[in-house]
C-alpha cells in the first residue's frame, strides 16, 4: 500500500484484518477484525487475559501478529510510528532514570517531526508541578502522568493508551479525562484499554468488548448496554427471605447487601406489582435498565461457566 504524506490519510485510522497471536499453547488473539474511524474515542474492554494488550501491541507494531494485517493511515505500523503519527502509553517499560521529568519529555519530543510544545504537554498531563524532579523519585500516579506527557508530546494523529489511569487517584483520573476530551476535540483519534467500566461508558464513542481473544461486541455504549435484556429493581427491604423474592414473577436473580435487595427481572412490571403486594413495607424503590457492568459480565461469560 502506498504511503501518504502526514497530512493525507485514509478515512479509517486503523484497519486490522484477521489478527491472530499465540504464545506457546496460549491463543491470545483469535482472528480480530477492526476498523477505527478518524476523530473517534474507542474503549477496548475485556477481562484479564481477553487479549486487549496483545491487540494494542500488534496495532502499534510492538508485536508481530502470527497472521493478519494492520494498516494505520494507509501505512504499516512501523512506518506510521516513524512518521510521528502514533503516540502510545503502554503498561510496560520504565522511565529513563537520572533525568528530570522535563528533560525526559524534551528528549522524547526531539524524536518527532512536529511535536507538541513540551510545556504544553507537561501542563495537559498534570506533570508540570514536578517537572524538575528526577524520574526515579516519582510516585506511581506521577509516573503515569509522565507516561501521558510522553504520549502527548508526539502530537500524533492516533493516541493509544493501555490502562492509562491505573495508579491515579479520583482527582487524577478526572483531570486525565478532561485533558483527553480536549485532545480528542482537536480531531485526534484515541483508543484506550481500561478496567474502569464507568470510564468507557462516560468517555468512549464506541466500545469494543473482547473475551478469550475475540471481539464479542462492538458499538456505542448505549448499543452494548441494550444487548442485555431486562431491568434491575433495587429497594430497601430488611429481613426478607430471598426465596420469596425469587418466587416473584419475572425475577431471574436476587442479591442482598444488608437491607438492600437487587432483583434482575425479565418483566419488571410484573415483578414490581408482586413486590408491592407481597411486601408493602418495601421502600426506596429504584428501577433501571441494565448497565455496562451487566452487559460486560453477560457478554464475557465463559461458556464453560454458564448455567445449563
Amino acid at each position: 500500500m502506498t504511503d501518504a504524506p502526514r497530512g493525507e490519510t485514509s478515512h479509517d485510522t486503523i484497519v486490522a484484518s484477521g489478527l491472530t497471536k499465540s504464545f506457546g499453547v496460549v491463543r491470545a488473539v483469535r482472528g480480530i477484525n477492526l476498523k477505527l474511524a478518524r476523530s473517534s474515542t474507542v474503549a477496548l474492554l475485556g477481562p484479564n487475559g481477553a487479549g486487549k494488550t496483545t491487540t494494542i501491541d500488534m496495532l502499534i507494531g510492538l508485536t508481530q501478529p502470527d497472521a493478519g494485517t494492520v494498516s494505520l493511515f494507509g501505512r504499516s505500523p512501523r512506518d506510521a510510528v516513524k512518521a510521528g503519527m502514533i503516540g502510545a502509553m503502554t503498561q510496560t517499560g520504565q522511565l529513563i532514570e537520572y533525568l528530570s521529568v522535563r528533560e525526559l519529555v524534551t528528549m522524547m519530543a526531539a524524536i518527532y517531526p512536529a511535536p507538541l510544545d513540551v510545556e504544553e504537554a507537561l501542563r495537559i498531563s498534570g506533570a508540570e508541578d514536578f517537572a524538575e524532579r528526577q524520574t526515579r523519585k516519582l510516585s506511581g500516579g506521577e509516573t503515569q502522568r509522565v507516561r501521558f506527557a510522553i504520549a502527548l508530546v508526539a502530537d500524533a494523529e492516533l493516541l493509544v493508551l493501555d490502562e492509562p489511569t491505573v495508579a491515579l487517584d479520583v482527582e487524577g483520573r478526572r483531570d486525565f479525562w478532561s485533558a483527553m476530551r480536549a485532545f480528542a476535540a482537536r480531531g485526534k483519534t484515541v483508543i484506550f484499554a481500561t478496567h474502569y467500566l464507568e470510564e468507557a461508558d462516560a468517555y468512549a464513542d464506541r466500545i469494543v468488548l473482547m473475551s478469550h481473544g475475540r471481539i464479542v461486541a462492538d458499538g456505542a455504549p448505549t448499543e452494548i448496554k441494550a444487548t442485555v435484556g431486562g431491568r434491575i429493581i433495587r429497594a430497601t427491604l430488611p429481613d426478607v427471605d430471598l426465596t420469596s423474592l425469587q418466587a416473584l414473577r419475572g425475577v431471574t436473580t436476587v442479591d442482598r447487601k444488608g437491607d438492600a435487595v437487587t432483583l434482575n427481572c425479565s418483566d419488571s412490571d410484573a415483578t414490581l406489582r408482586d413486590l408491592l403486594t407481597a411486601f408493602p413495607q418495601v421502600r426506596d424503590i429504584e428501577v433501571r435498565g441494565a448497565g455496562l457492568e451487566e452487559a460486560f459480565l453477560e457478554l464475557t461469560l465463559d461458556p464453560d461457566e454458564a448455567a445449563p
